[in-house]
C-alpha cells in the first residue's frame, strides 16, 4: 500500500508515522503534524476512498504536490485558505497543461472534502477556487484509416502463438472500441456465447461492466488465438490475455496496459505506421470507421460505453477530410 499513497519521486517533505491499523507510512509533515486523526484520515482517502488505482496514483502525485508547496512555504494545514490554493493553482499553470491543472484542483478539492468530513480542518480552502475554463471540441487521438488499420492486421505474422494473440487483442480493440484496460481485464469467461452469436464483457472505469457483440472479424481472430493456445490452462478465471515466456509460451499471467502498449508500438513501426500510433488510436480509429459508414453518434456512445455523446463525438474524425476539402476552395 504504500507505494500506492507515495507515488515515487513526490513527497519531499515528509513523516513516518505509525498510525493504529497501519504500518508506519510516510505522510506528508503538514498532515502528520496535525495528528494521528488526520493521517489516518489521509491513508483512508487514497485506501478506502479512491478505488481505480489509476485516478488513485494521478490524485496522489497532485496532493503529494500540494502539500510539500504548503510546506516549503511553512503553511499549516489549519491556515489554508482560498488565496494560497489560487497562488498554486496559478503556478502550475505554467508547466502543466489545463487538463493536468483541472486534475490538481480536483484532487485537492476532493481531499480537503475528506478531510472537513471527518472534521479534521472546518472547511475546504479549494471549494471555491476555479482553473481557467477549458473546452475541447477535437479529441488529439492519432486516428488511423480504415486502410491502415487493416494493414497493421494484415501485417502481423500468425504463424506463431504471439502473433495470433496481437491480431487478436488490436482486433477486440478495435470492433468492440474498448479501453485498453478493459481489455486486459478481461478473463476466460468474459468472451461468452449469447444465443448463436458471441459477446465481450469489458470491465470498465468505476467497476462499471459493459458488454458488447462480437464483431464477425474479432470473433474469428480470438477463436484462433484460443484454438492456438488450447493446450493451456484455460479455466473460466483465467486471463485472455497473457504474458509469453521465451521458449516456454504463454505463461498464466495478465498482460497489463504498458505491455500491450509496447506491442502495439513495435506492430506499428513494422507496419510502418506513424510513431504516434497508441492503444487509444484503435478506440478512435474504430469510431471513425463506423460513423463513416452510417453509423449513429448515439450508437457509438453505447457501444464505447461513454457517458456523453460529447466524449463520443471527441473521437469522430470524419469531418477531418471535409474540412480540408473546404480549406482548397481558397484559390489564390
Amino acid at each position: 500500500m504504500r507505494g500506492e499513497i507515495l507515488p515515487a519521486g513526490v513527497g519531499s517533505s515528509r513523516m513516518v508515522v505509525t498510525v493504529e491499523g497501519f504500518a508506519d507510512l510516510p505522510i506528508p509533515a503538514v498532515i502528520a503534524r496535525e495528528g494521528e486523526q488526520a493521517a489516518k484520515r489521509f491513508i483512508e482517502f487514497f485506501t478506502a476512498n479512491i478505488r481505480n488505482p489509476n485516478t488513485r496514483s494521478a490524485y496522489a502525485r497532485a496532493v503529494w504536490q500540494f502539500l510539500d508547496w504548503t510546506e516549503e512555504r511553512r503553511l499549516p494545514l489549519q491556515n489554508l485558505n482560498p488565496i494560497f490554493v489560487s497562488a498554486y493553482i496559478e503556478g502550475i499553470q505554467s508547466h502543466l497543461a489545463p487538463p493536468s491543472v483541472k486534475q490538481h484542483l480536483a484532487a485537492i478539492r476532493m481531499l480537503f472534502d475528506y478531510l472537513v468530513i471527518g472534521q479534521v480542518v472546518p472547511h475546504n480552502p479549494a471549494a471555491s477556487v476555479r482553473v481557467p475554463k477549458h473546452v475541447v471540441k477535437r479529441g488529439k487521438t492519432p486516428v488511423l484509416q480504415a486502410s491502415q488499420a487493416r494493414q497493421l492486421i494484415d501485417s502481423i505474422d500468425t504463424s506463431t502463438i504471439v502473433g495470433l494473440r496481437d491480431r487478436a487483442i488490436i482486433a477486440v480493440m478495435v470492433y468492440s472500441f474498448a479501453r485498453v484496460g478493459a481489455v486486459v481485464g478481461m478473463s476466460k469467461e468474459d468472451y461468452f456465447q449469447n444465443g448463436k452469436r458471441w459477446w465481450f464483457r469489458l470491465h470498465e472505469k468505476g467497476g462499471k461492466r459493459h458488454e458488447v457483440p462480437a464483431h464477425h472479424n474479432a470473433e474469428k481472430y480470438l477463436d484462433a488465438y484460443l484454438e492456438a493456445a488450447k493446450s493451456e490452462n484455460w479455466s473460466k478465471k483465467a486471463p485472455l490475455f497473457r504474458t509469453l515466456a521465451r521458449e516456454k509460451g504463454l505463461t498464466e499471467a495478465r498482460m497489463t496496459r504498458t505491455d500491450v502498449l509496447r506491442m502495439v508500438k513495435r506492430r506499428a513501426e513494422d507496419a510502418g505506421l506513424p510513431d504516434s500510433t497508441c492503444c487509444h488510436t484503435f478506440r478512435a480509429t474504430g469510431i471513425t470507421a463506423y460513423l463513416e459508414n452510417g453509423g449513429t453518434i448515439e450508437n457509438a456512445q453505447a457501444i464505447a460505453a461513454h457517458e456523453s455523446p460529447r466524449t463520443t463525438k471527441l473521437y469522430d474524425r470524419t469531418s477531418d477530410e471535409i474540412t480540408l476539402d473546404e480549406i482548397e476552395r481558397i484559390l489564390i
